[in-house]
């Protein structure tokens, strides 16, 4: 039995206007945009709650997140998007026959080395979206929808590092190289 073609991807112009409507919609019902990295602390959070009782107790910054969160971090609405975004991909992904896993790396690239690149890098974008208080979701796309000044400024800075290392990281994409 031949496993049935994928469907061919959306037009790049149209899903960018069904996102922008779905940041106008976001706004509206939430008064707030899109943003993913302040489901991940929440969620991050609720581990240390767990796990250190005593620790998250006597430690500032989890007292002043308690103080701003009263019902807890699992009760932020962030975190309900992420798990929307997990799922709806999930459908997506099953509805246009892309499921499936898989590892993109460049010809020559072991998969352990696209997997510690892929943490690192991840980790490093996690901690630039605390320091910048928002992820590219947050900070930047909704940011910039309300014409923020700090929006702009951390969209032009992630697409500016990310040009400025692609150098360093083109290997892992595009082989040897020079």
């Amino acid at each position: 039995m031949e496993k049935s073609k994928a469907k061919p991807y959306m037009n790049p112009y149209i899903a960018g206007f069904f996102l922008g409507l779905v940041l106008l919609l976001t706004f509206y019902v939430t008064g707030r945009g899109l943003g993913a990295s302040g489901a991940i602390k929440s969620g991050v959070i609720q581990v240390v709650e767990w796990v250190t009782p005593s620790h998250f107790a006597a430690t500032e910054f989890y007292k002043e997140y308690q103080t701003e969160h009263p019902r807890g971090p699992l009760h932020s609405w962030l975190v309900f998007e992420i798990i929307g975004v997990i799922v709806g991909a999930f459908i997506s992904g099953m509805i246009s026959n892309r499921l499936g896993f898989s590892v993109n790396k460049g010809p020559g690239v072991i998969n352990r080395t696209r997997f510690i690149s892929a943490a690192i890098g991840g980790m490093l974008f996690g901690f630039g979206a605390q320091l910048g208080r928002g992820c590219t979701s947050g900070a930047a796309l909704s940011g910039m929808a309300v014409m923020s000044l700090g929006g702009i400024l951390t969209m032009m800075a992630i697409f500016g590092m990310a040009y400025l290392v692609a150098w360093f990281g083109r290997k892992l994409w595009i082989g040897g190289g020079e």
